[in-house]
């Protein structure tokens, strides 16, 4: 009798909810699996305990702090177990990133393999907190479909400051993304501090004008803007994503759009020639010259010391939208290509990115950049650079592409030849694109993955970004209001399956997001009313 009593609840389980994708709970992103408990409630109050051991202490911390800012619950931490708790369960058969979660009527279970698999079950809990403090039974198995789930934020064109970082990690920390893409070098302004090189920031991160409303508008803002982040607060905000379970990769852009940094010291240009920190966004040239060797030791040198301030394992070093008729129009570094066997300035590109390259892996990490390091011409409609010859050198293997712009099919041959790829497709996933070239159910739907990619190819697809670019949005208010609630949609298509994916499931739940963005005054648009 005892032994077909201990078995009723699992019957019961089973027969009122299996493991469906037509099932839904109100999380986002959605969870790949879920099994609703029927009429079984979890009431969280502050008699609830979390129950903790030594090794997920720091997970019971972060839930305990959590819980009081989001729903001004004040609950103690044991080590013992109580009749309505809220425990963690180690599983170490269970993926980094996966976690399950089972909602009873006694107690709530987070299982996982550690810290980063509980974090995210805090994060599918707390979004149900939110709506409810009876939370309904529910049994959670949930892993990512992809590995880079990413948000980028140009502060090269303007500088939103480390209130503003931290509101864009927390968020997306709730979403479950962890990459945090940092532009922070560009033509417009060079905004990390480098202290082998002071007049980077002490000039490079100051511009006298702005150009405003769009390009080639010829209309400016008639003032100044400047702005930088330290080491200090570098440090700061690596840890504080860390935290969050969120890497910040830093984009140091090469060997193109560099004038902020010529701006500083002329002698890194092709030309040599002194330039102001340009007022006018968009393509530029001179760049850097990568044959001279001294122009190698900066960039360098300046590696070393974002090596120093950032962990990650990838660094983006750019490597879009070079101008090559400087190259071409420069004595010295047509000797030097000929000197080397280069036919084209896309082979000298390829040959200062191979070198680059390997300088970061022999440091431990690995080189990231846009699609053009592959020496492919994806901008033959610009009249600047429709005469440009492909490259006939090839690409180190050891590199991740990010694919922006170009035929898919060039990404599906990436994806074939072994590049890790990550996808960013602009015309899906740029967040300075207005609402009708990209709006909220478009972007839902982009999938990272190029249809018709064999499956045997899908490992090399790592994931996506979504890039939240700055020329037009000088105020973290603007910034706001192109990025929310996009970021929401981009952070279901890197989590959840396709299979469980619904848009209008999706937006029934934004619903609930949103009422925490309004609570944190987040300016979103408001693109369900």
């Amino acid at each position: 009798m005892y032994i077909k009593l201990l078995n009723l609840p699992i019957l019961f389980i089973l027969l009122v909810s299996v493991y469906s994708n037509a099932q839904h709970i109100n999380i986002i992103p959605q969870p790949n699996k879920v099994a609703l408990k029927g009429h079984v409630v979890f009431k969280i109050s502050e008699s609830t305990t979390i129950v903790s051991s030594k090794v997920s202490n720091i997970s019971a911390e972060k839930l305990q702090d959590i819980l009081k800012f989001d729903a001004n619950l004040e609950l103690n931490i044991s080590n013992k177990l109580h009749r309505n708790s809220i425990s963690f369960k180690l599983n170490k058969a269970l993926s980094k990133e996966a976690y399950q979660l089972d909602v009873s009527t006694n107690s709530i279970t987070i299982t996982a393999s550690g810290d980063y698999g509980w974090f995210y079950g805090i994060q599918s809990l707390r979004q149900l907190v939110s709506t409810s403090h009876d939370i309904q039974g529910v049994l959670i198995k949930d892993e990512p479909q992809f590995g880079w789930r990413a948000y980028m934020l140009d502060e090269s064109r303007y500088f939103h400051g480390e209130d503003f970082v931290k509101l864009l990690l927390d968020e997306m920390a709730l979403l479950k993304m962890n990459v945090f893409h940092w532009h922070l070098v560009d033509d417009a302004g060079w905004r990390i501090e480098i202290k082998k090189y002071p007049k980077l920031t002490s000039i490079g991160s100051k511009r006298t004008n702005s150009e405003i409303e769009t390009w080639g508008s010829e209309k400016y803002s008639g003032k100044p803007h400047s702005g930088f982040y330290t080491q200090e607060q570098i440090k700061e905000l690596v840890s504080y994503a860390k935290a969050r379970n969120i890497t910040i990769v830093p984009e140091f852009e090469m060997p193109g759009h560099s004038s902020a940094a010529i701006a500083a010291y002329p002698w890194l240009g092709t030309t040599a020639k002194s330039i102001e920190v340009p007022i006018k966004f968009g393509r530029h040239y001179d760049n850097y010259d990568v044959t001279k060797p001294e122009v190698i030791s900066f960039i360098k040198d300046v590696l070393n010391e974002m090596f120093e301030l950032f962990p990650s394992e990838v660094i983006h070093i750019g490597g879009d939208e070079v101008g090559y008729k400087v190259w071409n129009d420069s004595e010295h570094v047509q000797q030097y290509m000929k000197t080397k066997g280069l036919n084209t300035p896309a082979d000298l590109q390829i040959e200062f990115t191979n070198n680059i390259s390997k300088f970061i892996e022999s440091k431990g990490r690995r080189m990231m950049g846009w699609n053009e390091i592959m020496g492919i011409n994806i901008h033959q409609g610009f009249e600047e650079k429709k005469d440009d010859k492909e490259a006939e050198t090839e690409l180190a293997q050891n590199v991740v592409v990010h694919f922006w712009k170009g035929s898919l099919d060039l990404a599906t041959q990436a994806a074939q030849q072994g590049y890790s790829i990550v996808n960013s497709l602009h015309s899906n996933t740029y967040l300075d694109y207005d609402y009708k070239a990209i709006s909220l159910e478009k972007a839902y739907n982009f999938n990272p993955i190029p249809e018709g990619l064999d499956e045997i190819y899908h490992k090399n697809i790592y994931g996506l970004g979504c890039q939240m670019w700055s020329e037009w949005t000088p105020t973290n208010d603007d910034i706001a209001y192109q990025t929310f609630p996009r970021i929401a949609a981009f952070a279901e298509v890197g989590w959840t399956n396709i299979s469980s994916k619904s848009y209008k499931d999706f937006t029934s739940t934004l619903k609930n997001i949103q009422k925490r963005w309004d609570r944190l005054q987040i300016k979103y648009a408001k693109v369900l009313e």
